[in-house]
């Protein structure tokens, strides 16, 4: 009866850390991007965790492209596993010089930038015309750029409920305006399995150039039909993508 008893409660426990367990050994590092900060995710990690995986949203200085990518490789090199590193708008050119650890299996670029070796974010897309909402960009003495609330609401999450828009506006991190013109030394994605969602009613980054990044870094893309924030206002469609990435 006693060894009975004994047996049960073993079997519960190892269901209980079963059912506690991580799905995996992989972590999902998230990576904001300028006028920003990483509660830009907050729709997106409960529907991850909920799937079982670590997630863990870096705070990035946006200070420069080097203490972003510090920032970043803190994280990953504080994680046992896999990665998957996720990167959206500027966070694709941190991921790009970030992302060459053995331990990321995969890049997820959402609306971001995909710069290759030597190249500046400043000087992508210089084929297109400027997007409307870059136009807005207003620089304050310290040389950091930010957006108005206006152009947050009509520009840059322009899909959003305005109390959300107004909650992206009060909570973005401007950005070292000089950082745009600080060149990438590796591109990651050369040697990564890649994925890409573009966003194609952007209006911060052309829908076209992310095209071409897509293209370019042979990522398995997916088009949404959203504002420079698709994992705002489709978080589920964006989270779809990481997943795949993380079972892959």
């Amino acid at each position: 009866m006693k060894r009975a008893i004994i047996a049960s409660a073993l079997l519960a426990a190892t269901a209980f850390a079963h059912a506690a367990a991580p799905a995996n050994d992989t972590t999902i590092v998230l990576v904001h991007g300028a006028f920003a900060d990483g509660s830009s995710w907050d729709k997106v990690i409960p529907i991850l965790q909920a799937k079982g995986y670590k997630v863990v949203a870096v705070q990035n200085p946006l200070s420069s492209l080097a203490d972003d990518v510090a920032a970043t490789q803190r994280v990953v090199d504080a994680q046992s596993g896999k990665v998957v590193l996720v990167g959206h708008s500027w966070g694709g050119t941190v991921i790009t010089q970030a992302g060459t650890s053995d331990k990321i299996k995969a890049l997820v670029y959402v609306a971001a930038f995909a710069p290759s070796e030597g190249e500046a974010t400043g000087n992508l897309g210089k084929n297109y015309a400027v997007p409307p909402g870059i136009a807005t960009l207003k620089v304050d003495a310290g040389g950091y750029a930010w957006l108005p609330e206006d152009s947050v609401a009509s520009n840059f999450a322009q899909d959003v409920a305005p109390a959300t828009a107004r909650l992206i506006a009060a909570t973005q991190g401007p950005i070292a305006a000089k950082a745009f013109g600080e060149t990438t030394s590796v591109a990651a994605w050369k040697n990564k399995q890649n994925y890409y969602i573009v966003a194609s009613k952007d209006r911060m980054i052309a829908p076209e150039l992310e095209q071409e990044f897509a293209k370019k870094i042979n990522a398995i893309t997916t088009t949404l039909p959203t504002s420079h924030v698709p994992m705002v206002s489709q978080p589920a469609k964006v989270a779809e993508v990481i997943l795949a990435a993380a079972r892959n």
